[in-house]
C-alpha cells in the first residue's frame, strides 16, 4: 500500500482538492508520486475540528481508476455529501482530512450465516453488502468508533444499503470484506499520520 510519504501526499493533494473545489470549483494540477497512478480504491472524509463530527465521507470503493483521480472525485463529492450541507468557504479552517485507501474487496463465503461473525474482524475489516439494487458501505474505522462488535457491525451496514438490520442472515445477500489504510490530518492543516485501529494510532 502506501508509505508515510504517500500517505501524506494523499491527504495533502485530498486538502487541496477540497479547497479549490469550494472555493472556485478547479482541480488541482499537483504532480503526484508514481503509486498515485496506481488504480486503487479510495475514500475521502471530512470532520469538524475539534468536536471531530462527520461533514462529509465519499468514495469509490472499487479500483477503477487511478489512485490520483478517486481522491479528486472523492473529496470533490465529499464537500456536497447528501446528508449534510454543501461545504462553505468558511469552514475550511475548521475541518480535518482523512483519506482511507482500499484494498479489493472480496466476497465472503460462509457454510451459515453465523459463520459471518468469526469471518470478520473488527478494526481490520471494512464491508460491503448487497442485496439486488440495495448496497451499502461502511469503513474499517466505523464500528471501532462506534464500539460496535461484529454482529452490529453486519446489521448497520445492512441498514446503511437499506435493508433491515437482519438481511445478513439471507441467502441473497452478498457481504464483501476489505481493509483500508488510514491517513489523516491531526488538526487543520496540520501534521499527517497513519491512523491505526487497533489503539496505537494518533
Amino acid at each position: 500500500m502506501l508509505n508515510q510519504d504517500n500517505g501524506v501526499e494523499a491527504v495533502r493533494f485530498a486538502r487541496s482538492t477540497v479547497e479549490l473545489f469550494v472555493k472556485n470549483r478547479k482541480t488541482p494540477m499537483s504532480e503526484l508520486g508514481e503509486v498515485f497512478n496506481q488504480k486503487l480504491g479510495v475514500f475521502v472524509t471530512i470532520h469538524t475540528f475539534p468536536e471531530h463530527d462527520l461533514r462529509g465521507c465519499i468514495g469509490i470503493p472499487l479500483p477503477v481508476m487511478s489512485l490520483r483521480d478517486a481522491i479528486i472525485e472523492s473529496a470533490q463529492s465529499a464537500t456536497h455529501d447528501p446528508r449534510f450541507p454543501p461545504l462553505d468557504q468558511d469552514e475550511l479552517s475548521n475541518i480535518i482530512i482523512e483519506v482511507t485507501i482500499l484494498t479489493k474487496p472480496e466476497l465472503v463465503e460462509v457454510k451459515q450465516p453465523n459463520d459471518y461473525l468469526s469471518e470478520i474482524e473488527i478494526g481490520r475489516d471494512g464491508l460491503i453488502i448487497e442485496q439486488g439494487f440495495y448496497k451499502g458501505l461502511l469503513l474499517p474505522q466505523v464500528p471501532v468508533e462506534q464500539g460496535w462488535d461484529e454482529e452490529e457491525f453486519l446489521s448497520h451496514t445492512c441498514m446503511k444499503a437499506g435493508l433491515m438490520p437482519d438481511a445478513w442472515f439471507d441467502d441473497n445477500t452478498k457481504i464483501f470484506k476489505f481493509s483500508g489504510q488510514i491517513f489523516t490530518e491531526i488538526k487543520p492543516n496540520g501534521e499527517i499520520k497513519e491512523k491505526k485501529l487497533d489503539g496505537s494510532d494518533i
